[in-house]
């Protein structure tokens, strides 16, 4: 059976509801992404974060959890860091954004889902604006995967770098939490993201 592992990158946020502090929203969005990971089954977790960003790694992981520092936050630099990591041997690897608090282990799964027969897969951002939720690839990643920012990419901009479109698999999106419209889709009565939920009601834990 293959290795794989799925990856939150713990990079900028770029919108803060209005009244909250920058760090302590950013926390809590990292909290519930990786408190999700750690529930996955049949995969291993970690969290990718640029050196000056290891105290919000520490405050965030599990006991276990690996902690790759980067020289940018993007997807490119997470795949050459589990390329270069020999003693982990992953077959497949998944990226995901760490302003997606509520998004299920579900979609995760179908991320990664495709690498048995497509070297890449994507998954969109729901909602308005560029961005994605996650990339996934079999490791190493291929040479023509183009430079990805999950804040500006789209799937066709990697489709755009393949030898043949159909290389890149696209499946199922979530939304993202970077902006006022982003923030009132959010369900109550759905399960997880609760710091998100709690910072938001006023009561951080």
């Amino acid at each position: 059976m293959a290795r794989r592992v799925v990856v939150a990158l713990l990079g900028p946020v770029v919108w803060t509801p209005p009244g909250i502090d920058p760090t302590r929203w950013r926390t809590a969005l990292a909290e519930d992404v990786v408190d999700l990971l750690a529930t996955l089954n049949e995969v291993e977790t970690a969290v990718a974060v640029t050196p000056g960003d290891r105290g919000l790694a520490d405050a965030v992981v599990w006991p276990d959890m690996a902690v790759y520092e980067v020289p940018a936050p993007t997807v490119n630099a997470v795949f050459a860091a589990l390329a270069a990591d020999e003693g982990t041997g992953y077959d497949q690897a998944a990226v995901v954004a760490a302003d997606a608090p509520d998004v299920p282990g579900l979609t995760l799964g179908k991320l990664l889902r495709p690498l048995t027969s497509r070297p890449v897969a994507v998954a969109p951002v729901e909602g308005t604006g560029p961005g994605l939720l996650g990339v996934a690839a079999r490791l190493p990643a291929p040479e023509w995967l183009p430079p990805v920012d999950l804040d500006t990419a789209v799937p066709a901009d990697v489709r755009a770098g393949a030898p043949r479109p159909g290389d890149v698999a696209v499946t199922a999106g979530w939304r993202r939490l970077r902006g006022p419209a982003d923030l009132a889709t959010l369900d109550p009565a759905f399960e997880g993201w609760e710091a998100t939920r709690a910072l938001l009601s006023g009561h951080p834990a």
